[in-house]
């Protein structure tokens, strides 16, 4: 059982920028592909970027290439989500996952074994 803790949400401006943060209680962490999903209100919720075991490959939803980055540091545990150019469509409740299978452009959430409880995201126009 892999326990996620997402941080690092929070209200900003538009075109300001964040970076979130997924701490894992699992030391297998390094087995797992990371994922961020986002759910806004009265949404589904949909993908916005994975990361493979090593860190070595990612993939990205189309509305966030250029401007988000997801990245890994397997020695403490943590996943992150840096985003930049923020804007008021963003906002939305954002979410880690991780999966223990390949491969890491499976977007659907199903395909995702655990999940944190989630980080507000809020920009401001």
């Amino acid at each position: 059982q892999v326990q996620l803790v997402e941080s690092g949400g929070g209200l900003v401006q538009a075109g300001d920028s964040l970076r979130l943060s997924c701490a894992a209680s699992e030391g297998t962490f390094s087995k797992y592909i990371m994922g961020w999903f986002r759910q806004a209100p009265g949404k589904e919720r949909e993908f916005v970027a994975s990361i493979s075991w090593s860190g070595s490959s990612t993939y990205y939803t189309e509305s966030v290439k250029g401007r988000f980055t997801i990245s890994r540091d397997n020695a403490k545990n943590t996943v992150y989500l840096q985003m930049t150019s923020l804007k008021p469509e963003d906002t939305a409740f954002y979410y880690c996952a991780a999966a223990a299978r390949p491969p890491i452009f499976m977007t659907t959430p199903s395909w995702y074994d655990y999940w944190g409880q989630g980080t507000q995201v809020t920009v401001s126009s």
